[in-house]
């Protein structure tokens, strides 16, 4: 089974968000598995860079004009990797998608209307003499590669399109579709256009032949209009070829017992270091000594991840005992906010913005709860992190969350299964019962440790994952 692999960031080389962990892990899952899968990425600096020694396999004439495209053969992730070097189009230093100011590069739709065509090129057999079976694409950066292969018609790959979030679209102005390169007619409700522009995720979902998404419950809820940005009702004419596949970690780099980023190495029957690095974290933080619950917090400061409600509810949350350690960044009404908690509850609660992965692991080494209250929530890996280091989720009944974490209710608790806590509604007052639940278990300690050893030994691994999507490619190319 030949698997060409399109997205736009892989874990170490770049990173921004979780699709990066996906793609540093999914893919060397389905080579363990027996796929020949191959990357196709942006030769962004840093992926560039750390693909090794490139071999140009072919020149190009771009289809959009300008500078010649030149897909390089390298190797990232211990997969094969093609890279697209096209000029200034994805050489330019910081943010892959947004410029110094965040402001979204002017020319996205070209940049990223090339990785999709580039895709589609592999069709022919005569990049590298490798023709792949399945184009398998990622996000609204690669909407448009099955576009262009049902453009292209006749025999070609069959595709699937993976849907991370879709909250993040590709939505251009209706004249950008002129330097696409596509048939006029695609340019329609059947095609790429979205209340009269030019919608990337569109493509990808209209013109796929599957449809997946990170998590099973995701995959229901975006057939409705709650979390279907608009697409609700394209997904429910298409729901015979959409499905939800679970997303897993990489235990190689998220592992307690192995990771050389915390204080002290620990594991399910061996939990003492945990305490240790919930001192040690509490130390670099500066944080006061503490018989109370750590709750920690790594994620983007957005609406969608509901960190206005952590907020909201911090004083309750310090008054009862609770620290809080924040890593992350985003709006800029969040991160003054949690700026100003820092200093008003100085000793209880540390706030760091930016990303850094390093402290990303002592964070969830240290803490005993992780709060992910998303409003709403595709996959989330950071339940799935906290679950392996034995920091117990705190989570909204959505998406990926729900799928992962059991409820510390009275009936999950009796039947061993409880590996943390799932609220229901989008509030505070919710977010409150929740909280208060986490520090009433906290009082019972020998609870607490058996419920902690329950979330350390759920398997969350990537091999499931990709025994589904080899079933899923099976289906759609038997002979291969």
């Amino acid at each position: 089974m030949r698997v060409l692999y399109a997205s736009t960031e892989i874990y170490p080389a770049l990173k921004t968000g979780g699709l990066a962990d996906v793609n540093g892990a999914l893919p060397c899952a389905l080579a363990d598995a027996g796929a020949d899968v191959r990357l196709l990425l942006p030769a962004f600096p840093a992926i560039a860079q750390a693909a090794g020694v490139l071999r140009t396999v072919i020149s190009l004439p771009s289809p959009f004009g300008g500078a010649t495209v030149r897909v390089a053969r390298g190797e990232l992730a211990g997969v094969p990797a093609y890279l697209i070097e096209a000029g200034e189009l994805f050489a330019r230093a910081g943010n892959p998608y947004v410029d110094e100011n965040g402001r979204d590069w002017p020319d996205n739709h070209l940049r990223f209307a090339l990785l999709g065509w580039a895709a589609a090129r592999f069709a022919d057999g005569t990049i590298d003499d490798w023709r792949p079976d399945i184009v398998h694409s990622h996000d609204w950066h690669t909407g448009l590669a099955p576009a262009y292969l049902a453009a292209r018609g006749g025999d070609r790959p069959a595709t699937v399109f993976t849907v991370h979030n879709l909250g993040y679209q590709g939505d251009f102005p209706a004249e950008t579709f002129r330097d696409l390169a596509l048939p006029a007619n695609f340019f329609s409700i059947y095609g790429l256009e979205f209340y009269g522009r030019v919608n990337f995720m569109k493509a990808g979902l209209h013109y796929a032949d599957r449809i997946t998404t990170v998590s099973p419950t995701y995959a229901a809820e975006i057939q409705t209009p709650e979390f279907g940005f608009g697409m609700d009702g394209l997904l429910r004419s298409r729901a015979a070829v959409l499905s939800g596949i679970l997303n897993g970690v990489d235990r190689d780099v998220w592992n307690p017992a192995t990771d050389p980023a915390i204080a002290v190495h620990y594991g399910e029957k061996s939990l003492q270091g945990k305490a240790r690095c919930r001192t040690a974290l509490r130390k670099a933080c500066g944080l006061a000594v503490s018989d109370g619950p750590l709750f920690g917090v790594v994620s983007r400061l957005t609406s969608q991840k509901g960190l206005d409600l952590v907020l909201a509810a911090l004083p309750a949350l310090v008054a009862a005992g609770g620290q809080v350690v924040l890593l992350g960044a985003g709006e800029a009404e969040l991160e003054a906010g949690f700026l100003a908690a820092a200093t008003q509850f100085a000793g209880a609660v540390s706030v760091r913005i930016g990303y850094d992965e390093e402290f990303a692991h002592r964070i969830f080494a240290g803490s005993d709860v992780i709060l992910v209250p998303s409003r709403f929530e595709p996959c989330g890996l950071t339940q799935m992190y906290a679950l392996a280091y034995g920091a117990l989720p705190l989570v909204r009944r959505v998406g990926g969350l729900v799928d992962t974490v059991g409820d510390a209710d009275a009936q999950n608790l009796a039947a061993g299964t409880a590996t943390g806590f799932v609220f229901a509604d989008a509030d505070v007052k919710s977010l409150q019962a929740a909280l208060n639940r986490a520090f009433l278990l906290w009082r019972q300690p020998r609870q607490w440790s058996l419920l902690r050893r329950t979330a350390m030994q759920q398997d969350f691994s990537w091999a499931p994952a990709a025994r589904s999507y080899l079933a899923l490619y099976r289906e759609l190319r038997p002979l291969a």
